[in-house]
């Protein structure tokens, strides 16, 4: 099996994206495929097609994305396969591949993957298909394999529906268990301590006292994750939402409500506490906008701090809220607290989001979480709730190993 220095990344992003349907493959020149594999053109085309349909989700069009893109890699660059020649034996060791990638596919940090050459998008030298931040090798969780498995199984229905091939392979693995490892139980939840959350707003609050025009937003932006559970999404405009100062809203019995559109595209309304209230109005001080919002205010929510008009990219958002963190690990690291901030150098923004929930779950009643994080059933929201694992590693605490000890 030869094998390729690095792949280049095979789709752009959204915004970037033509339409498929209208701007139909005529070669494949520009994946720089040597030799070219029997009916990429047909498979581009139809994998274009299948991506461009999720276009109004970004959390789903990148996950889908990355997941045909990377089967690609493999069926082209590795075994020389087009998408009619994959069968269930392909798949599984697709499966085995995705666990353990090339070193030199994997990156040491997320990169854009095109970048602006000579007036035309190229691809980054330094894009790779796979990501192990913080030094650590790279390692597929069992939640990456059902993705994996997830994703293709829709694809290849997809394919089936097209007329393109006549059997999903995914679906006749019989045996997913041997790639799929099951647990007795859900793993808890990733969220930040106390202290980590502590000194991370502490961290916010210093940043915002030093460089206001800069992260007053990003004090805010944390506030939000945390205090109305959002997803990275939902602060960012994209095709389907975007989110404006006119979002919050005050019922007829002076109640604040925050609209979103969220995971699924499905509408939403949060509940939004005192103390988000009173974030809010310090966050619109700094803009110089006056009081509360009023009905259909259009001023972004998340502004650019250079130009007009809101954020438009997730990165960004990671990458401020990436800088607080940054900044709190060494925070913790001078009070001598190694342990706690080694675990806040793995946090992701989404634990933000975890956070929130599972401090609010301990009083609030569940449905109202439930409601406010937009979960589809209250045994999603159960899984924050960790008094019974509590309980039982107490009851584990005092078993003693050695009765002559």
């Amino acid at each position: 099996m030869s094998l390729p220095k690095s792949p280049i990344p095979f789709f752009d992003t959204i915004d970037a994206t033509l339409n498929p349907y209208r701007n139909r493959t005529q070669s494949v020149q520009h994946l720089q495929l040597d030799p070219e594999p029997p009916h990429a053109i047909d498979d581009y085309q139809y994998a274009s097609e299948f991506l461009y349909s999720y276009r109004g989700s970004p959390d789903t069009f990148s996950t889908y994305r990355r997941e045909i893109e990377h089967f690609l890699h493999w069926c082209w660059l590795l075994n020389y396969l087009s998408l009619r020649d994959i069968r269930r034996e392909h798949i599984e060791e697709y499966a085995e591949f995705a666990r353990k990638p090339p070193k030199s596919w994997i990156g040491a940090k997320n990169v854009s993957r095109y970048i602006e050459f000579q007036g035309q998008r190229v691809p980054n030298p330094d894009w790779r298909p796979y990501v192990s931040l913080n030094e650590k090798p790279y390692s597929l969780s069992q939640s990456g394999v059902q993705s994996l498995l997830a994703v293709l199984g829709s694809f290849f229905n997809f394919l089936i529906q097209e007329e393109y091939i006549e059997a999903n392979p995914v679906a006749q693995i019989r045996q997913k268990s041997k790639l799929v490892r099951k647990s007795q139980q859900a793993r808890p939840i990733r969220r930040l301590s106390e202290l980590q959350w502590q000194t991370v707003m502490d961290t916010a609050k210093q940043l915002a006292a030093v460089d206001p025009a800069t992260h007053e937003r990003t004090l805010f932006i944390m506030q939000s994750l945390f205090g109305m559970y959002l997803r990275i999404s939902e602060l960012v405009e994209t095709p389907r939402w975007t989110p404006r100062m006119g979002d919050f809203e005050r019922d007829l019995d002076k109640n604040w409500w925050f609209r979103t559109v969220g995971k699924g595209n499905k509408e939403r309304l949060i509940s939004v506490s005192d103390s988000m209230l009173a974030a809010l109005q310090r966050y619109r001080a700094s803009r110089g906008l006056v009081g509360l919002p009023s009905p259909g205010e259009q001023d972004p929510l998340i502004h650019k701090t250079r130009g007009a008009g809101g954020i438009t990219s997730t990165r960004q958002i990671r990458g401020i809220v990436q800088l607080c963190f940054d900044k709190a690990v060494l925070k913790l690291k001078e009070l001598g607290e190694n342990e706690e901030a080694n675990q806040l150098g793995a946090a992701t923004v989404h634990w933000l989001r975890h956070t929130g929930i599972s401090e609010d779950v301990k009083f609030r009643p569940r449905e109202h979480v439930r409601d406010d994080a937009g979960h589809g059933s209250s045994a999603i929201t159960d899984r924050y709730i960790d008094v019974q694992m509590k309980e039982r590693h107490e009851s584990a605490r005092k078993k003693i190993i050695d009765p002559g000890a």
